[in-house]
């Protein structure tokens, strides 16, 4: 039970420029969720770091706000961590980076939009701006879970300027393991759809996401490889703005495009000298996955682990005896790790 006053969620509207008219048609007026700890409103000169928390797929920031069966949501584990002391006052940002595809992957691509400028650009201003935070990136970090760990990681090596700390809880790392055993579906999954061929195949999924029922298992995996495609096939000059990383007529991989994804994977970006200095730079970087992951991410992040070893680049990574869902426990690690590191 918590015994002190709990932190409060204030939402923000912010009217995005940057996603207006964005590819998919996906609303350009979005819903910014900021936690505000116990105090903030009666230590008027006081100043906080500031956490910003990425989704995973299928989900959104204001949706961790949500009720959790035998669980407490993410307000209600932030509370608990200040309550018993493990946690330092923090502002926690929880931003909606949702589309038609069940996330933005959270970088910029030309089927989704500019989503990664959106976060930069306009949603961190306006926290900084509506709040009073430590503007600088030794008091800012960044974190997620699944699809939001690989986010995190992502940002904090593409704007170390922005972000002093990360942390990647099950990221998508090691694609030939992550990605591969939905790819191989792909093909197979779209002829349940209507058209003649491949491709109209896919125009039809993609124009009765909203309507399909049931979503089921299969339904997720093939918006997931969908959302994959978008986000790292990116092609302004293709048909919905990226090319299918598989062959049309076959459903073999197209070894051109899943090249160009693995340009993307952490695990081999991380050998970039501009990304390896800002991994270096990071105040912390934590990496954790479930030793029973059901994606087998925990084979991507020991391996990432392992090059950031080779690099001397110091993280730290856990791993811990469960599966891929139902972890949001795992935040109790990493936010005080985080707020600590940044405090």
């Amino acid at each position: 039970m918590i015994l002190h006053s709990p932190g409060r969620v204030e939402m923000l509207e912010l009217d995005s420029v940057i996603l207006r008219d964005n590819p998919l048609g996906d609303p350009h007026v979005r819903q910014v969720a900021v936690y505000l700890p116990p105090g903030h409103d009666e230590e008027a000169d006081r100043r906080y770091p500031t956490l910003y928390l990425l989704s995973s797929h299928g989900n959104t920031g204001p949706g961790l706000l949500n009720w959790r069966p035998w669980e407490v949501n993410i307000q209600g584990q932030i509370d608990a961590l200040i309550a018993d002391g493990s946690l330092p006052p923090v502002i926690v940002v929880l931003p909606d980076m949702w589309t038609r595809y069940g996330s933005s992957q959270f970088i910029n691509s030309a089927g989704m939009g500019r989503y990664e400028d959106y976060l930069i650009d306009e949603v961190i201003p306006l926290v900084d701006r509506s709040f009073r935070t430590l503007r600088d990136r030794a008091h800012r970090g960044i974190l997620g879970r699944s699809s939001g760990g690989f986010g995190a990681i992502t940002q904090a090596m593409h704007h170390p300027e922005v972000f002093g700390a990360f942390g990647c809880h099950s990221g998508d790392l090691y694609w030939e393991y992550a990605c591969i055993p939905h790819l191989c579906k792909m093909h197979q999954q779209l002829a349940r759809y209507d058209g003649t061929d491949t491709f109209a195949r896919l125009d039809t999924f993609i124009r009765e996401i909203p309507t399909i029922r049931p979503k089921n298992s299969a339904f997720w995996e093939l918006v997931m490889s969908v959302c994959w495609s978008a986000a790292f096939g990116s092609n302004p000059d293709a048909p919905h703005g990226f090319d299918l990383p598989i062959d049309p007529d076959t459903g073999a991989l197209d070894e051109e495009v899943w090249a160009r994804w693995l340009e993307h994977d952490p695990v081999r970006k991380v050998h970039e000298p501009v990304y390896t200095d800002a991994l270096r730079s990071m105040r912390l970087a934590f990496l954790d996955a479930g030793a029973f992951d059901e994606y087998q991410l925990q084979i991507g992040a020991r391996a990432l682990s392992r090059e950031l070893d080779a690099l001397d680049i110091p993280h730290v990574y856990q791993e811990y005896p469960d599966g891929h869902r139902g972890t949001h426990y795992r935040y109790d690690v990493s936010l005080p790790m985080l707020v600590e590191a940044l405090s």
